[in-house]
């Protein structure tokens, strides 16, 4: 009898109770066993593999739904992203950590994501780079209204996403390479000018996946840096606006109908 158990993220369709189609994605196996074990009722550990850990739990309204681990960057959460689908993923938020290229945009409050200037070699691998990253527009307006429903200080808009953490984001000064090429230098203002409001490494291929695929793509991130200050992150705040989006993405799961 052959097991219908995926590769990388080590689990399969039979793993899974009837009707589980939805998924909390994050970039750290510790936060996804923190949603699971601490914000959600914990059901059981789906595998343990390669670094990304996925869990079985409980939404507040009963509703069983997978927090899986995606890794840093585009290239890993691609791979995820696809056997996730293949076991019957229907709808993927991504809660994830990100820097504000914008005055108004604060450490410490969410981003939900409308779209994303995608810099990113594996959506180019999904969709040609003309094709638009865009997020489910029903479920970017769920994630928004679940963030007003809560209080929490949120932005709706457009990503950047990258491949690199440094110089794809122009980072020189605390990165072990400080000569930037000429088309990464200045990056930061053109964006914030193009009315872009965050740096992460995810949303861009995650919602061309989601068009392409046909699944219902949305991402959530805290705030933890303010790059038009400093490129470091906010250690003190991280933790604070981690939580802000893990509320925000477990609010919309639990109501999220479609």
């Amino acid at each position: 009898m052959t097991s219908d158990r995926l590769y990388h993220v080590g689990f399969g369709p039979s793993d899974l109770p009837e009707g589980c189609d939805l998924v909390l994605l994050s970039g750290d196996p510790g936060r996804s066993e923190l949603i699971a074990t601490h914000h959600l009722t914990p059901v059981r550990d789906l595998s343990r593999n390669r670094g990304l850990d996925a869990f079985l739990a409980t939404l507040p309204g009963g509703r069983p739904v997978v927090c899986a681990t995606s890794g840093m960057g585009a290239p890993s959460m691609s791979i995820v992203v696809n056997e996730l689908v293949q076991a019957g993923a229907r709808t993927i938020i991504r809660i994830g950590t990100s820097g504000s290229i914008q005055d108004h945009v604060r450490v410490g409050e969410v981003v939900v994501g409308s779209g994303a200037l995608t810099n990113q070699g594996a959506a180019d691998d999904i969709a040609p780079p003309q094709y638009p990253a865009t997020a489910d527009p029903f479920l970017a307006v769920a994630l928004a209204q679940a963030a007003e429903r809560l209080g929490i200080a949120h932005h709706v808009g457009t990503m950047a996403s990258t491949d690199t953490f440094f110089e794809g984001q122009e980072r020189s000064a605390s990165s072990a390479n400080p000569h930037l090429l000429r088309r990464v230098t200045g990056m930061l203002d053109e964006y914030a000018g193009l009315g872009v409001l965050n740096f992460e490494m995810e949303a861009g291929t995650l919602f061309k996946m989601g068009g392409v695929y046909r699944f219902a793509a949305g991402c959530v991130v805290g705030i933890i840096a303010q790059r038009t200050e400093d490129e470091s992150v906010d250690l003190a705040e991280k933790d604070a606006a981690i939580d802000r989006a893990i509320q925000v993405a477990i609010a919309t799961a639990d109501a999220w109908d479609r």
